[in-house]
């Protein structure tokens, strides 16, 4: 007896990013917060990458037409109700994705991959400076703090250094910034991050010296875990909060939401392989 087809039709989301052969973080991750959420993840691989729980051995860019040409796939065929981008890993990809999402009417999440966690620069200068025109497109930017420092040129060490970074980005196009606190000493045992939101969401409060509205702060303020597991925690963080807003969810809501469910994404990570573990993208509450 054959049984009838019961389709499901989910929002969409796009991550342009790269590969982790490993799985615990770029595409492999993204799909898997995007999933948790009740989102479809469709993804443009930017760089496929020899790595694994103990480090990057290998880094392989796609040329950027081919990105081009992935991206066109994906929004020829899909409704994509969000897109987020990971790695970019060259100046010439880093362009490219400001040129085709200039066009693209969905929210962008601009995760900034810059700074390792050893402190190493990933970018060359050509293409961090190549990140100015896709800030501009951004509706979120979510940088950690050593990234928000490239990007604004001054140190990032405290939660009013994050502030001020914040409204830096959102002065240069973003429609807000979320400077992720869990490099921050200053918290102790607890992460601090830092939401700065622009007047594009209707959240700017008029009290500039100039009569122009301010960018409105907000803090989020969640347990510290006692772990160095966190690979993939920025790719799971910005993919959650790309599929909110795919399924409609306001920006602060949706920023809200995902930072609150990083703590058991972390707390409750994979535990594989034989350096530090990755945080675990299924775990979010996803609330779909």
């Amino acid at each position: 007896m054959t049984r009838e087809r019961e389709p499901v039709t989910p929002p969409v989301a796009l991550t342009v990013a790269g590969s982790d052969s490993g799985g615990g973080a770029g595409i492999q991750a993204d799909l898997k917060a995007m999933t948790t959420h009740g989102v479809f993840g469709t993804a443009v691989v930017t760089a496929t990458t020899a790595q694994n729980t103990r480090g990057v051995e290998d880094v392989h860019a796609v040329p950027a037409d081919h990105v081009a040409s992935q991206y066109d796939a994906v929004t020829e065929d899909f409704d994509v109700g969000a897109v987020k981008t990971g790695m970019l890993a060259t100046a010439d990809i880093v362009e490219t994705a400001a040129g085709l999402l200039a066009r693209s009417p969905a929210p962008v999440v601009v995760d900034p991959v810059m700074v390792a966690a050893t402190g190493d620069r990933l970018l060359s200068p050509a293409a961090e400076e190549a990140y100015e025109g896709l800030i501009e497109r951004a509706t979120l930017v979510t940088p950690n703090a050593d990234e928000a420092a490239v990007l604004v040129d001054d140190p990032v060490e405290t939660p009013a250094d994050a502030a001020a970074a914040g409204r830096e980005l959102v002065a240069c196009g973003a429609d807000a910034a979320l400077v992720k606190g869990g490099h921050l000493d200053e918290g102790g045992d607890r992460v601090v991050d830092t939401l700065v939101v622009g007047d594009a969401h209707g959240e700017g409060r008029d009290d500039g010296d100039d009569g122009e509205p301010e960018p409105t702060v907000v803090r989020f303020e969640n347990p510290r875990v006692a772990t160095d597991a966190t690979h993939g925690s920025g790719c799971a963080l910005s993919s959650a909060i790309a599929a909110r807003l795919a399924r409609g969810e306001p920006l602060r809501e949706a920023v809200e939401s995902a930072v609150g469910e990083m703590e058991t994404a972390i707390r409750r990570g994979y535990d594989v392989g034989e350096g530090p573990g990755a945080v675990n993208p299924t775990a979010f509450d996803g609330g779909a």
